[in-house]
């Protein structure tokens, strides 16, 4: 709190704040939030693409409600630098059918449409999927709204 004062308070006289004491509070603050940082992305650093598909099948597994599914897995899932494997996109369909959200099962598929590199993968994608959304009645947007 004093350094807002102080801040506020050089502001009004206009005098400047001497550098060795902007120093050490910019300093520890940012060390701070670098070492944290550090410490999240760590977790799962050297986790391999089946570990991570294990990790994200069981998770889904386990899904008891919306927030859990929307917030916490999809989420998650999907932002990592790789397009989660067909058996994830599945344990995630049965669990947006189990808690029935309709909306999230939808989108599951427009987000492997943008994290794909092309239309060919995508397309892919929609061949191997095509029973399990047959089985639980999930139209693609591009059917429901066609440009």
């Amino acid at each position: 709190m004093s350094f807002v004062r102080a801040a506020s308070k050089v502001s009004r006289v206009g005098l400047r704040v001497p550098a060795a004491r902007a120093g050490p509070i910019a300093w520890s603050a940012q060390r701070a939030f670098s070492q944290s940082a550090a410490r999240c992305s760590d977790a799962h650093a050297e986790e391999t693409f089946e570990e991570f598909s294990a990790r994200y099948e069981k998770e889904f597994d386990k899904v008891n409600d919306v927030f859990e599914l929307q917030q916490r897995n999809l989420n998650n899932c999907f932002a990592y630098d790789l397009v989660p494997s067909p058996s994830v996109i599945i344990s995630a369909l049965k669990a947006a059918r189990r808690v029935n959200d309709f909306p999230s099962a939808v989108r599951v598929f427009e987000g492997i449409k943008y994290k794909v590199e092309n239309k060919s993968q995508y397309d892919e994608y929609l061949q191997e999927l095509e029973p399990i959304r047959e089985e639980l009645g999930i139209p693609l947007k591009e059917t429901m709204y066609p440009e």
